[in-house]
């Protein structure tokens, strides 16, 4: 069991007009060590009146300046070509690909280096007006596909996406690639070259090398992109002749001929140089024959390249004007936010049945295409917009599977129209203001242009609707859960008449649009192909078994392509494949009678047989598929099972070492059972993820567990609750939010089985502590309650972890608005942890300033100011003025200051608090947040408006990226800037801001909390200001019901509802 002090009772933070209290702690982490390689652009010679530049770039463990030096000291560059060529200005670029220094390596990828040498090169050509100078590369091993991803980038790029970038690949003339590893050769593999190459430089950083694999699926994906421009260049193809020393006494051919020469390519020589890989770059003198090869193809190049890169410039600039203001609209093709499969069957008639609809006009076309999970719903959509993406402008890939996820989605869309497109202003300011509520408008917007016709968005899962007219037999668990991913698709659709929509369902109950109905592969053709593909087996059509195992598995693409995926992993015939399925299918028969569905038994029995053959090669592999069943489908990551402690079973421990789990992850991808998560998440925090297909996951959770194993479920919350990040952890809401479903799954998980979870104590505090910080409040008191119970039962009443909980559970009262109650815990804990560990540990001192937080809250300031005052004393004594504990009482003080109005007493005090929290945590902490937003209700306390309102709109930033927009403390400093808003005279947008903050805070906490009754007497207020007194009296009478109800008649904010209504 992990640390119970990871869930040690909370300290609270309050936020004045807010009442508020937030738990944060300190996290710190090591400076990087310094990189001693020179990095960044060197100038070698800034050369005389330049009418070109030569980049130099190095390979792997290469030097700036050394990789370019010889034994007797020359540096070529600076030393020979700069007198021989004076008309170029000569650039060094240095990247950290050092692989084994001291000090550490780099973690960044090739592709990442590409980018910041396009970066810095722009930035530098910019600086000196020389833009449109043509550019001639000198590259080095792997630092030509270095230069080759530069220029992939750099012709990526696009007006709104750093359009500058572009300028790089347009004055590139000639490119001298030294050494380059472009493809494998003469029957060496690519891979294998790329191993040659690490060998002479010693192993590499992990993450480089994952370029550098077996089979290189990168490099070779990355020469297919660079193929349609690189008849752009002049390009030398220079190899070496000579072996390269290794250890042991052994020489290799580093890089042959068949791997540096590419051929067939327009514009390109062969060049020989007489020297060893790490030589060939290392000329002596000029009497070097190599030296002199190389300068005089240099020369003929500078002869050449001005006239052939202003030529280019002004036929972009002659382009750029036809495009004119029609382009505006029109976004690169991506499909980067959706896997893409290898192996699927293109569905002629339904291909044909998508485009007859889809384009034929420039009005409103939606088709929903329907279908059991399974049936290839989605990469029909792929496929129709990769045959199909050039009748569209710009093309949205949108994944519905819940409303929060969609709504990231449109944040993505969101960064790609203001990256390849006019930056319209509406919706840079949303995405700059992270309100994901705004950023679905303005995207909206954008879609609703009027010039802006002839888009595509793919709503894709779109399982769970919520359309009106539905009813629901399950039982009332099943009903909670499922309704919590229900949601009306219809609010994200654009208003205007134009545009195309796909969305893809298992809901027959969608009726959006004409309707695509998808069912079995009808052809057996079809079928044979998946099995060939995915199977990588040839003229199966022949083999009359592969023949009938495809009739067998009725043209279901899921089966049909497990079934290939364990062909290509096992030497077995069709044959022997078909028996072993027809013996799966009837096991399930007797086990499984409630699998009525032929397509159900079909899926299931392929992937019974390709988890029998996973638990024969690897057992963590067969167990950790398992165990899968009992977290989400989504997202799992290889640090989700390291809370695994000496109790877990072997095979759980042995997944804690990343190398078996990696090897085990592999294997269930190999066999179709799993697939690697490739859309990046901005606020992924952990290592890459793993997904499972929702019908797996349901043949996990029915099949490979016959009923709930209990066993296996304490498992996985286990490894969730030990993830569960203390709030010292830097950046701790990311980890709870990527956490979340997870958590979820766990709770519903024993909720099914029994009707009541029975986690131990500490996973049910570890769960409460995460849904009272994501806002999740009736969930967080069910757990609290259930650790309470379990704590008390087998520690007794007055064990520290008890009355922890007691701690937290008033913590909890105390943002619901139940103060006596409380008031009831926090006293409870403070005399049981006065008892147990005395007055002044640091546990003891938690309750003191939470009940100092929640006597402020009563208007019992005196008694609040003592309580901190005691806090804060023995916070100092016991870990010193700049802890961050320490400063939560400073910043709670500088509220108490101000609601005494002792306002330069808590200036000060939030100035403290302010520099501490940013010098620990940095400026976007939740904690720092807060404090800004108390210092910007100081500053309009003092009257210093445009002070608060810069405070509040920094404040907002934050919390909408960290919490999202409807978190409570989001709303909080949304309620505040109404409140600025209308001391300003700005009513509209005050009003904007009270409702926007009430909407939320009465779906979050309910109608009756004390933060709604402070924003609906707010809304009062402004009635009131703007004469509409009916509304204003209805507001204060609701808010002074609430009030009088909470906090009693005689409590200073009631009292001041009861002026504002005299």
């Amino acid at each position: 069991m992990p640390s119970i002090s990871k869930f040690i009772s909370k300290i609270g933070l309050r936020e004045r007009r807010s009442r508020r209290s937030t738990q944060e702690s300190p996290s710190t982490a090591p400076a990087p060590a310094l990189d001693r390689h020179p990095q960044g652009l060197g100038v070698v010679s800034e050369g005389t009146n330049p009418v070109v530049d030569i980049v130099v770039i190095h390979g792997l463990d290469g030097h700036r300046e050394k990789t370019w030096t010889a034994k007797n000291g020359v540096h070529w560059l600076r030393d020979l070509l700069r007198v021989d060529i004076p008309e170029a200005r000569i650039l060094a670029w240095g990247y950290d690909a050092n692989t084994h220094a001291v000090s550490g390596t780099c973690c960044s990828f090739l592709y990442d280096h590409a980018r910041t040498l396009v970066s810095d090169l722009n930035r530098r050509r910019k600086l000196t007006d020389s833009s449109e100078r043509p550019i001639i590369f000198i590259a080095h091993s792997l630092g030509g596909i270095v230069v080759k991803s530069a220029l992939i980038h750099s012709d990526a790029a696009r007006q709104g996406a750093l359009p500058e970038h572009r300028s790089i690949k347009l004055s590139t003339y000639g490119i001298l690639f030294m050494g380059t590893p472009h493809q494998g050769g003469n029957g060496v593999q690519l891979g294998r070259i790329l191993t040659n190459v690490a060998s002479v430089f010693v192993p590499a950083d992990d993450r480089l090398l994952k370029h550098l694999e077996r089979d290189s699926e990168w490099l070779l994906q990355q020469l297919g992109q660079y193929g349609p421009i690189s008849g752009e260049f002049v390009t030398k193809f220079a190899y070496e002749n000579y072996k390269t020393p290794i250890a042991l006494g052994k020489q290799i051919m580093v890089v042959p001929k068949a791997s540096a020469v590419v051929p067939g390519q327009a514009d390109v020589e062969p060049i020989a140089i007489y020297a060893n890989h790490k030589n060939m770059v290392k000329f002596p003198s000029k009497q070097d024959v190599g030296y002199n090869t190389i300068l005089e193809n240099l020369q003929i190049m500078v002869k050449e390249a001005e006239a052939v890169i202003r030529a280019r410039w002004e036929a972009e600039r002659r382009a750029e004007n036809a495009r004119g203001n029609e382009m505006q609209f029109s976004l690169g093709f991506s499909l980067s936010e959706v896997n893409e499969v290898n192996h699927f069957v293109a569905r002629q008639e339904q291909l044909i049945q998508l485009q007859g609809i889809l384009t034929a006009s420039r009005d409103r076309r939606i088709v929903v295409i329907h279908g059991l999970g399974g049936m290839g719903k989605t990469q029909l959509a792929i496929a129709f917009t990769k045959q199909n993406h050039e009748s569209f402008s710009a093309v949205f890939w949108m994944n519905a599977t819940d409303e929060e996820t969609l709504k990231r989605s449109f944040l993505r869309a969101a960064d790609r129209i203001l990256q390849d497109c006019f930056p319209f202003p509406y919706l840079a300011h949303a995405v700059a203001d992270s309100d994901m509520d705004e950023i679905v408008k303005a995207v909206k917007r954008w879609l609703s242009e009027r010039k802006n016709n002839q888009w595509l968005i793919i709503f894709d899962n779109y399982d769970h609707p919520s359309l009106g007219g539905n009813t629901d037999r399950r039982n009332s668990w099943q009903r909670d859960s499922i309704a919590s991913k229900e949601y009306d698709i219809r609010p994200f659709f654009p208003q205007t008449h134009h545009g195309a929509i796909i969305i893809t369902t298992r809901s027959s109950t969608v009726k959006l649009g004409q309707t695509v109905r998808l069912g079995k592969l009808k052809q057996i053709e079809d079928s044979l192909s998946i099995l060939e593909s995915t199977s990588n087996r040839e003229r199966l059509e022949e083999d009359p078994a592969a023949v009938d195992l495809a009739q067998e598995l009725d043209g279901l693409p899921l089966a049909l392509a497990t079934a290939g995926a364990y062909l290509d992993q096992v030497a077995m015939s069709c044959t022997e494949y078909l028996k072993l399925y027809k013996e799966s299918w009837g096991r399930l028969l007797e086990s499984s009678p409630r699998l009525v569905s032929y397509e159900d038994r079909a899926m299931y029995s392929t992937w019974n047989i390709s988890y029998q053959n996973v638990e024969k090669r690897n057992k963590s592999s067969a167990m950790l598929l398992r165990l899968w069943a009992y977290f989400d489908h989504d997202d799992l990551w290889y640090e989700l099972l390291c809370g695994a402690d000496e109790s877990a079973p072997p095979w759980l421990q042995a997944l804690t070492d990343k190398i078996t789990f990696t090897e085990s992850m592999r294997l269930l991808c190999d066999h179709g059972l799993v697939d690697t998560n490739t859309v990046t998440r901005k606020s992924e925090v952990g290592s890459p993820s793993y997904s499972v297909h929702g019908c797996v996951h349901a043949w996990m959770v029915g099949a490979l567990h016959k009923q709930t194993d209990t066993e296996m479920a304490q498992l996985a919350a286990r490894c969730v609750a030990s993830l569960v990040p203390s709030t010292e952890d830097k950046e701790y809401w990311r980890i709870q939010q990527r956490l979340l479903q997870h958590v979820d799954r766990s709770f519903e998980t024993m909720a099914e089985s029994t009707g009541t979870p029975h986690f131990e104590p500490w996973i049910n505090g570890a769960f409460g502590s995460l849904y009272a910080d994501q806002g999740r409040l009736d969930k967080a008191e069910e757990m609290y309650e259930r650790a309470l119970q379990g704590y008390e039962k087998a520690w007794g009443p007055e064990h520290t972890s008890t009355l922890n909980t007691v701690h937290n559970l008033g913590s909890l009262y105390k943002s619901q608005g139940r103060l006596d109650k409380a008031e009831a815990m926090y006293k409870r804990a403070l005399q049981g942890k006065e008892k147990a560990w005395g007055p002044e540990h640091t546990s003891t001192l938690n309750t003191v300033h939470n009940l100092g937080s929640l006597y402020a809250d009563q208007g019992r300031l005196d008694k609040a100011e003592a309580m901190y005052e005691r806090a804060l004393q023995g916070y100092e004594k016991a870990w010193g003025p700049e802890h961050t504990s320490t400063l939560k009482t400073v910043n709670n003080l500088g509220i108490l200051y101000a609601d005494q109005g002792r306002l330069d007493k808590a200036e000060a005090m939030y100035e403290r608090a302010l520099q501490g929290y940013e010098k620990a945590w940095g400026p976007e902490h939740i904690s720092t947040l807060d404090t800004v937003n108390n210092l910007g209700i100081l500053y309009a306390d003092q009257g210093r408006l445009d002070k608060a309102e810069a405070m509040y709109n920094r404040a907002l930033q934050g919390k909408e990226k960290a919490w999202g927009p409807e978190h409570t403390s989001t709303l909080k400093t949304v309620n505040n800037l109404g409140i600025l808003y209308a001391d300003q005279g700005r009513l509209d947008k005050a009003e904007e801001m009270y409702e926007r903050a009430l909407q939320g805070y009465e779906k979050a906490w309910g109608p009756e909390h004390i933060s709604t009754l402070d924003t609906v007497n707010n809304l009062g207020i402004l009635y009131a200001d703007q004469g509409r007194l009916d509304k204003a009296e209805a507001m204060y009478n609701r808010a002074l019901q609430g009030k009088e109800k909470a906090w009693g008649p005689e409590h200073t904010s009631t009292l001041n509802t009861v002026h504002n209504l005299g």
